[in-house]
């Protein structure tokens, strides 16, 4: 019988019990990834935020609203990445990491345009994309940074989180002088938790690209215009502590986030809450390239159809679920130059597909409520004969939760559409993988899902 890693931990796992706070901020690394940035970005900026929030004097609910806004100010960084790869015809990952150092002036706006646009296109084509940039650079700059706010804020909400944690993601990018968007807010309809994020954003971001005296100096410098000033005097004031900069390197600074008064007084995490929270994760994955819209959502209805057929008991379907959702967290770390390419990718590009399997392993083994899905996750490109990726397991080192996922997200893969093909009619599909039994993929797992799409089939006709 084939091994079940789910069976294998099952024996070993102590009594369930997660907080919240650590289990976001454990994913965080995942939002770290699609936006460029040092993995613990948004670590640090909950760091700095609560710093300011400190010398400050907040406490309460706003402190507890402001904790959460800056460990997920992040959530709808995906939604735009296929935009501003088809408008800049840039990689959206390295264009989104650069665009955090400009201050938003017109030149500033000129220069990064003209240094991202279109580097490895013709000049025409080049030539093309910056002049529709120049002619509408108000409108799709709203337009990309609306889309992330708002998205964020609504994966918030999924996610139980209050209109506080809401406003303040979907408020991130407003500047008190009102030119920031996507509302142009000013004063103080700019919500304190979105002004604090964004510091902590700025301030994290040049500490680490140009050290501590750059990052103090960007901070000053846009006080008034996008921070008020009162936010400013906090940070400087919590950045003349002793080991405030130290700490920022510290490899346990998760622990000392993990550890604060918000962390602490957060509730525990129910089986239903942490089904929510991989949905809403598996969301962000899907949102980033438009070939990929509810592909994780339909690997887990396939993975799912198989196990129920392979006789998987209720609480183990459950638990495979959750590693359908989450299995292509990774790909939030490769550019949608290379998702979204229509023709053959080349061997870097590829290098960067193969890389995102393991990508997913390794921020899932983070999160202690998820760490025992990882390796499934990890392995859902592997083949019985060893040609798979990403660490080459054959036979009985890929487990049954492994193949049922690899069959899932082959199947999903043929059926749906891809910017290379057309979606493919299942009859082919189904003929496609039975070339590959035994090699690629489990004769039984092929067998489940031929009979769960009957099944299927027949309930839908019904």
């Amino acid at each position: 019988m084939v091994r079940s890693h789910y069976l294998d931990t099952l024996g070993s796992s102590p009594a369930r019990s997660f907080r919240l706070a650590e289990l976001l901020g454990s994913l965080s690394f995942a939002l770290d990834m699609t936006e460029g940035q040092p993995e613990g970005h948004c670590i640090r900026c909950c760091y700095i935020g609560m710093a300011v929030a400190g010398a400050l004097g907040l406490d309460g609910e706003a402190v507890d609203d402001l904790y959460f806004t800056l460990l997920l100010k992040d959530l709808g960084c995906s939604s735009n990445a296929a935009r501003i790869c088809e408008l800049y015809l840039a990689d959206d990952i390295s264009f989104k990491r650069d665009f955090k150092t400009i201050d938003g002036s017109l030149s500033a706006a000129l220069r990064f345009v003209f240094a991202k646009t279109g580097l490895k296109s013709g000049l025409s084509e080049r030539i093309r994309a910056i002049v529709h940039i120049l002619q509408n650079g108000g409108e799709i700059s709203r337009g990309l940074i609306e889309t992330r706010c708002h998205r964020g804020a609504d994966i918030a909400a999924k996610m139980r989180f209050s209109a506080g944690v809401q406003d303040g993601i979907r408020c991130l990018d407003e500047h008190v002088d009102g030119s920031g968007k996507p509302l142009g807010l000013a004063g103080e309809a700019v919500p304190l938790a979105a002004n604090i994020a964004l510091l902590a954003q700025v301030a994290d971001v040049f500490q680490i690209g140009h050290g501590r005296a750059a990052a103090l100096a960007e901070i000053r410098a846009r006080s008034g215009s996008w921070f008020r000033p009162a936010l400013v005097q906090a940070f400087e004031t919590a950045a003349g502590r002793p080991g405030f900069w130290e700490d920022l390197a510290r490899p346990d600074l998760p622990d000392l986030v993990f550890a604060m008064a918000p962390a602490r007084r957060d509730r525990e995490v129910d089986e239903d809450y942490l089904d929510e929270i991989a949905e809403a994760f598996s969301d962000i994955v899907d949102a980033k390239s438009p070939y990929t819209a509810d592909h994780s959502n339909r690997v887990t209805l396939y993975a799912d159809l198989i196990a129920e057929e392979m006789g998987l008991a209720p609480a183990h379907r459950r638990w495979l679920r959750r590693a359908a959702l989450l299995h292509d967290l990774g790909k939030l770390g490769v550019s949608n130059q290379v998702l979204d390419k229509p023709g053959k990718l080349d061997d870097l590009e590829w290098a960067q597909v193969r890389s995102h399997p393991l990508a997913s392993e390794k921020i899932l083994a983070r999160v202690a409520a998820f760490a025992d899905i990882a390796p499934v996750a990890g392995a859902h490109h592997e083949r019985l004969d060893g040609k798979g990726y990403p660490h080459g397991l054959s036979g009985e080192e890929v487990c049954l939760e492994a193949r049922i996922l690899t069959l899932a997200d082959v199947f999903d893969a043929l059926t749906a559409e891809r910017p290379y093909r057309g979606a493919m009619p299942i009859a082919r599909a189904l003929a496609i993988i039975d070339a590959d039994a035994g090699t690629a993929f489990d004769p039984a797992c092929i067998a489940a899902l031929k009979s769960g799409l009957k099944r299927l089939d027949a309930a839908v006709a019904a």
